[in-house]
């Protein structure tokens, strides 16, 4: 598995991988995958790197609250190529986050081994009345299933002396690509993520600062070698 990262001199920038064909970058909280709309929202990632490869390009995104793996293309073609990759399922990606709730492995499944990998398959759509937020809609949304299993046991997390939370460190990969699909498929077990503010009641956003959700893991096949990749970055809480 590639671990390793480049220093480069670009502020907000780490460059996990570079080759002649794909960047693997370790994008921070708080900073936007793309321009957004207005002037004030044009500093992003995908400017930063392009300020340091002119030829990189967007092949997919992360939530601007959210940190961690970013793929980009190096020329069109190899952007078209990724493209098809994500939209053949062919990239993998895996998630930690942080949600509140005190959960435990699936039966069968073991802490000291490998904990039991659940499935959550509810539909979303997106909704109109509340935008950005989407919605499960069992009518209107489009298919979309995530894998989710318990990484550590549950702790307890005391900001308040009298009404202490328990939390748990989990694993997530999305099995499908729609918007906010962990932040909601997560809301709609019972368990949101620490920190979301679109998601989460106030209770839990206050319980950290930050959106507690990483991409940890990034495993695809080089678009021009053939070989077999696999990236990890561990989040930073």
């Amino acid at each position: 598995m590639v671990t390793h990262r480049l220093a480069v001199p670009a502020p907000g920038v780490t460059v996990c991988f570079a080759d002649d064909a794909l960047l693997v970058l370790d994008k921070p909280a708080g900073l936007l995958s793309v321009p957004g709309r207005g002037a004030d929202k044009q500093d992003c990632l995908a400017s930063r790197v392009q300020a340091l490869y002119p030829d990189a390009l967007v092949v997919h995104r992360l939530d601007m609250t959210t940190s961690g793996l970013l793929l980009m293309a190096r020329g069109a073609a190899v952007q078209r190529a990724l493209s098809q990759a994500f939209a053949a399922q062919q990239v993998h990606k895996r998630y930690v986050a942080v949600v509140a709730g005190d959960l435990v492995p699936e039966s069968g499944g073991s802490l000291a081994d490998e904990p039991a990998w659940q499935v959550v398959d509810l539909p979303i759509a997106a909704d109109w009345a509340q935008r950005p937020r989407r919605k499960i809609d069992g009518v209107n949304g489009k298919p979309s299933v995530t894998r989710w299993r318990v990484l550590e046991p549950p702790r307890w997390l005391v900001l308040d002396s009298a009404n202490p939370t328990p939390v748990t460190r989990i694993e997530l990969e999305p099995l499908t690509g729609r918007t906010h699909q962990l932040r909601l498929h997560m809301q709609a077990l019972g368990q949101p993520i620490l920190g979301d503010t679109l998601y989460a009641h106030a209770a839990v956003q206050a319980l950290s600062a930050r959106l507690l959700l990483h991409a940890s893991r990034l495993r695809l096949t080089h678009p021009v070698s053939g070989q077999w990749l696999e990236f990890g970055c561990e989040p930073g809480f």
